[in-house]
């Protein structure tokens, strides 16, 4: 699909999607219940995904308009269904590859060769130690084995979301266990939303300090009834618009909200301001965006990116690609993106989403400046599904092209 974006500003209020994040898990919990109900869900790929998973391992669901009532894994009950399809959402392996091994069981869980380019070594180190079978190919990854309670010691500069998967599944364990993080810790937000969901269903996690978790073995899921907060990830790239001229009010977000990228706000008013240097290890879903925002206006200086390369595509390399296009040359190294004042110009190429949803959006935000052509912009539907039917709510002039397959 392509969508031409031609220059035009963004006017008006629009409420903020359901936070993927929290959607994330908040449905493994509730799948992990006997049965509760979480509203205010939107059905991206990514939410697809983690709702086939979770079906596949037992939990009964019944989908009513954003509502999903789901409960019913038993640990003791291995599934019919060992195989599993995750697409391309790194959360859904993430999150599930310990809930699989409870089970003692089988699993394969298949997905998308970019998906499984990015690193699972934390769960290859576990399953060697702990003589669990974990073989994968270019499209799955295959499993067999059961998980024990007792001491892990994970690295916090890969990804938290080995972590929060570790956090979803000890609880239900007969024995305690602890989870101490070494070197850097990034992405800790992501881990405060983990704990809050898990509190939320009745399961408590111990923080001992800032490295180190203490997990009771033997806890229960308790039934709830719960709603999914506004994602500020995908506000970030709805008010970015306000950059370039526009006035978009995004509702639906909570002030006491423990998700990460509600700095985006922040972010945007130093960009605003000035040519400012931006630690975004805590935020790297926000780094298109910011990236995007900085080139239209004095440049900025981004540090903690190295994680960059492993997200749906180098996000680094492809907003360099695409930015370059527009006249504006930044320059990536291994743990810092430097993005200097741009005199920026209507592309002649046409642009590349890189299969990306985060790149896609970023690229719309400079695109209703300069004009554009957005190819690949499909991959919108793995977070933000109408996220172009919003923008053109909004008076950005889009237009969308579908093209036929051969």
């Amino acid at each position: 699909m392509i969508v031409k974006i031609s220059p035009s500003q963004a006017f008006g209020r629009v409420k903020a999607p359901p936070s993927k994040s929290m959607a994330h898990r908040l449905l493994i919990c509730g799948a992990l219940s006997k049965q509760s109900v979480i509203s205010g869900v939107a059905f991206s790929k990514d939410i697809e995904a983690t709702l086939g998973c979770l079906k596949a391992l037992g939990a009964r669901i019944n989908i009513e308009n954003d509502t999903v009532t789901i409960g019913g894994i038993d640990i003791n009950n291995p599934p019919n269904d060992n195989k599993m399809f995750c697409n391309e959402s790194g959360s859904t392996l993430r999150f599930l590859i310990p809930l699989c091994l409870l089970f003692g069981h089988s699993f394969t869980l298949g997905g998308s060769q970019r998906l499984m380019e990015r690193s699972l070594s934390v769960y290859d180190e576990i399953c060697k130690n702990q003589g669990i079978t974990f073989s994968q190919s270019a499209t799955s990854l295959s499993l067999c084995g059961k998980l024990s309670a007792g001491k892990y010691t994970v690295r916090g500069d890969i990804s938290s979301q080995f972590i929060s998967g570790l956090m979803f599944a000890l609880p239900l364990l007969q024995q305690d266990s602890i989870i101490e993080i070494t070197g850097k810790l990034e992405s800790a937000s992501y881990l405060n939303l983990t704990v809050k969901a898990l509190a939320d269903f009745g399961v408590q996690i111990t923080r001992y300090d800032e490295r180190t978790f203490y997990i009771k073995g033997n806890q229960t899921y308790k039934s709830r009834k719960l709603k999914v907060e506004g994602d500020y990830s995908n506000a970030a790239f709805l008010e970015a618009f306000n950059l370039v001229g526009g006035n978009v009010a995004v509702s639906n977000l909570s002030k006491i909200s423990a998700q990460g990228d509600r700095v985006y706000k922040k972010m945007m008013d130093e960009i605003r301001e000035g040519t400012p240097t931006l630690d975004i290890s805590d935020c790297p879903d926000l780094a298109p965006v910011l990236i995007a925002s900085a080139a239209l206006k004095n440049g900025a200086v981004f540090t903690g990116t190295h994680r960059l390369k492993i997200k749906e595509s180098d996000r680094g390399a492809a907003m360099a690609e695409e930015l370059s296009k527009f006249g504006c040359d930044i320059t990536v190294f291994e743990n810092k993106i430097v993005v200097p004042k741009c005199k920026m110009y209507s592309p002649k190429l046409p642009l590349s989403s890189h299969n990306d949803h985060r790149i896609a959006m970023a690229l719309s935000v400079i695109a209703s400046v300069y004009g554009g052509e957005i190819y690949g912009a499909q991959a919108v539907s793995k977070s933000f599904p109408d996220y172009f039917e919003r923008l053109n709510s909004l008076g950005i002039k889009t237009e969308v092209i579908t093209l036929n397959e051969t």
